[in-house]
């Protein structure tokens, strides 16, 4: 039910010149239609039927009408009959929502016995879809073009992709991020244009003095805390002496407990769907303060589907929103990660995905240990609980956004998690994976783009998912996958750069 309070406009495309009754007909055939795209089981948002438009007035009330109605997050056009194109100019130019242009048919087989002229007049997406996509393509109007029997399980697996990425999208559109602390000095991929970044991909960053989530700490009751921890030790794995209220690593979760409570507490009174943490600033001792980075916070908001980034990392943290959301009823999970450091093993060489504390525990390939260790990093150094767990193994997409100057710049790297070796010394919450098509070329080809060591990694989600995103944003997005080749990437990129540059230049 993570949709239910969207849906997805279905219009039909035809014209007046065939008569009342063809216009019964399309209508009566794109009603069957959509009752079936929504009977079949395989899209996660609702369609809506819409009507048959046969005019410039009728199309262009349709799109403002999208435009205006919150529930709508997405249009799908489909052409039954010939629908002459200078009439969807007006409502092409009003439309501000995703568009997807389905190319299909209401019936499957040509009816070669029967087929008759009235037949060819009534059903003609074969050459009306192809008017509807000149104009289109002359206005520059992006959308994704699904092409397949409306019936068939590929053509509703596609469409149910793009409605997944239209439902993010459109929850990015009111996403707040909290900045608790700055960027971590000097480093300069995850920092960026928030300004630009609000007008393209449509949330706003805003800091918070870590003062003000301390007023939410100094409140939090301690029968709260009390009862979150006990919520603790039934989720997860843990030491017997972890429940015991005089050892220092009781003290220690329960600190965290009380840090998870005050970060919910702020991010929901501001209405945000994402934050950023920061080592360097956890409060003042003199106050109210963390004795350590929230990381045991951070994994379980992560889980619940608020973004996150470490180091003030905001671009992460609505990415990882973006993924948490489009993914929500898939069954495998996300997370934020960062490359930690390399396995050189020939074939197998890999990548150690990791973080000080603040992995999902959505990738779990078993039930999270709750431990509490020494952490030597940051403001204050010192004892602190986090949940331990190696990932799943299986193919994923890890993904992230980087600000180039003149654009934003969406790096997409398919990859495969192995099984790792124990890491007894380093209890940390970790995967190993294989970026594709094989170690050298996968990391060679994201650095090449300029890709962070953070990343947004899912296993549900796959590059289609990621076209769809990046052509409503209207953003660069390059493709590191089986295919890659050092060369030819760096001809990709090169070209890009010239698009990007005559684009500007032209505007």
């Amino acid at each position: 039910m993570a949709f239910e309070n969207f849906e997805i406009w279905f219009v039909t495309g035809a014209q007046l010149l065939y008569g009342g009754d063809a216009v019964v007909a399309v209508d009566a055939h794109s009603n069957e239609m959509v009752k079936g795209l929504n009977e079949s089981g395989k899209l996660p948002v609702k369609v809506v039927y819409k009507g048959t438009v046969n005019s410039s007035k009728e199309i262009t009330e349709a799109f403002k009408a999208a435009n205006n109605d919150a529930k709508c997050i997405g249009m799908i056009t489909w052409m039954h009959t010939f629908s002459p194109a200078k009439m969807w100019i007006h409502g092409l130019q009003e439309l501000k929502k995703p568009l997807l242009h389905l190319h299909t048919q209401f019936n499957k087989e040509i009816p070669w016995d029967t087929m008759d002229m009235d037949f060819m007049n009534l059903n003609q997406s074969a050459h009306g879809d192809r008017e509807f996509g000149h104009i289109c393509a002359r206005m520059r109007v992006r959308r994704k073009v699904v092409v397949g029997h409306w019936q068939d399980e590929e053509t509703q697996r596609k469409i149910g992709v793009w409605m997944r990425v239209c439902a993010a999208w459109a929850d990015a559109q009111d996403m707040l991020i909290i900045r608790f602390g700055d960027q971590m000095n000097n480093v300069a991929v995850t920092d960026g244009d928030k300004v630009t970044a609000e007008q393209v991909l449509g949330y706003h960053v805003d800091y918070c003095p870590v003062s003000e989530l301390m007023e939410y700490h100094r409140t939090v009751k301690e029968e709260e805390v009390n009862a979150l921890v006990k919520e603790y030790f039934k989720a997860y794995d843990h030491a017997a002496e972890l429940e015991n209220p005089q050892t220092e690593a009781y003290r220690v979760v329960w600190n965290a407990a009380k840090a998870e409570l005050a970060l919910r507490a702020i991010l929901k009174a501001k209405g945000a769907k994402g934050f950023t943490t920061n080592f360097d600033d956890l409060g003042q001792t003199d106050g109210s303060y963390f004795d350590q980075i929230p990381g045991l916070a951070s994994q379980r908001l992560m889980a619940e589907g608020y973004g996150f980034g470490a180091e003030g990392d905001w671009k992460s943290a609505a990415l990882y929103r973006t993924v948490w959301f489009m993914s929500q009823g898939l069954p495998t999970g996300c997370s934020f990660l960062e490359d930690y450091t390399l396995n050189f093993d020939g074939k197998n060489s890999a990548i150690l995905q990791a973080h000080m504390l603040e992995v999902c525990p959505l990738i779990a390939a078993q039930k999270p240990r709750l431990e509490v260790h020494f952490l030597g990093i940051g403001i204050r150094k010192s004892q602190t609980a986090r949940l331990v767990f190696t990932s799943k193994t299986g193919n994923g997409c890890t993904a992230t956004v980087v600000d180039m100057g003149n654009r934003f710049r969406l790096i997409v790297n398919d990859v495969k998690c192995i099984e790792p070796k124990p890491l007894p010394k380093l209890p940390v919450a970790s995967a190993l994976w294989i970026p594709q098509p094989n170690f050298e070329i996968g990391a060679g080809a994201w650095i090449l783009a300029g890709g962070t060591h953070h990343s947004c990694f899912s296993y549900d989600l796959t590059k289609e998912y990621w076209e769809d995103y990046a052509e409503i944003a209207g953003i660069e997005m390059v493709v590191i996958d089986e295919n890659t080749t050092i060369p030819d990437f760096k001809k990709e990129l090169r070209m890009n750069e010239v698009y990007y540059l005559l684009n500007k230049a032209l505007c």
